[in-house]
């Protein structure tokens, strides 16, 4: 059995380490794949012109792709036109996976008064970032109806230590008005997938990725400060423009019998502190 990787960056190799794990061969597919582990077979693909070939025993085919920039035109060159390129891909070869997730993002709802947000939440984003995203989301299951969409919220842990950074450097200052902010440690994030993907039963069209609790940016800055035994940021600055202000509910997630291994910032940033987990290049 064969798992595809269309995206292999942090994510994505973590995604295949763990189906290498659980017996699957995985094909990483990455501009420059001797990057890849060991255990994985790369093979060179640039999507934003290229169509790949697919194995025929392909059974599962995660999209896991990152945009060059936060222009609008390098999200669409990689997240509709290599989308496309790489469904047409499929078409060509015949080859037709049990399973397709693509990985988007929660920057696909437009909610900033605090509310809480779930699949059935409509979709108004106001930033190009999750425009493109969900006109891809749609584009994948206008030609993959059963394809599974994985909305990510902010993914965090080994290696992804700005915010961590910032506090410990005394950059970091507490938004004047409260906002929420919502979080996935990156090997949940893996986990999800390869959870979503590997299940007996039909997962839904659309799933939200993130942790158990939605919680205030300035309670997260206060924590961090004291388990860095840092100075805790000052109060004063401007509320983040990205992200929005919304609590994302993880109901449905949980409802498949999911299990979050660090189910709140507090266990999943004790455990980035404590070195814990593997950085990828």
């Amino acid at each position: 059995m064969t798992v595809v990787l269309a995206g292999c960056g942090d994510l994505g190799t973590e995604v295949g380490r763990r189906f290498v794990r659980s017996g699957y061969e995985v094909l990483g597919l990455r501009r420059s794949p001797q990057h890849l582990p060991a255990e994985f077979t790369g093979r060179a693909l640039d999507l934003h012109r290229e169509i790949p070939e697919l194995p025929d025993d392909t059974e599962i085919l995660v999209i896991a792709l990152t945009a060059d920039g936060r222009s609008e035109q390098a999200y669409r060159a990689t997240y509709l036109d290599g989308l496309h390129r790489l469904l047409d891909g499929l078409d060509r070869g015949g080859v037709r996976p049990n399973r397709v997730l693509l990985v988007s993002s929660t920057a696909v709802y437009g909610v900033s008064d605090g509310s809480t947000v779930d699949e059935g939440t409509p979709t108004t984003p106001h930033a190009t970032n999750g425009t493109v995203l969900l006109e891809a989301e749609r584009a994948l299951h206008e030609r993959i109806p059963t394809a599974t969409v994985l909305r990510l919220a902010g993914i965090y842990g080994p290696g992804r230590t700005a915010l961590l950074d910032r506090v410990r450097n005394g950059e970091a200052v507490i938004p004047d008005v409260p906002v929420h902010t919502n979080r996935i440690h990156r090997d949940d994030a893996a986990a999800a997938i390869v959870h979503l993907t590997t299940r007996g039963d039909t997962p839904a069209p659309i799933y939200l990725g993130v942790d158990d609790q939605p919680v205030q940016r300035g309670e997260v800055l206060r924590f961090l400060a004291d388990e860095l035994g840092a100075p805790r940021p000052p109060v004063g600055g401007p509320s983040p423009t990205r992200g929005g202000d919304k609590r994302c509910s993880n109901a449905l997630l949980r409802a498949t019998g999911f299990t979050f291994t660090y189910p709140t910032y507090r266990e999943g940033y004790r455990a980035v502190l404590a070195g814990h987990g593997t950085r990828h290049r």
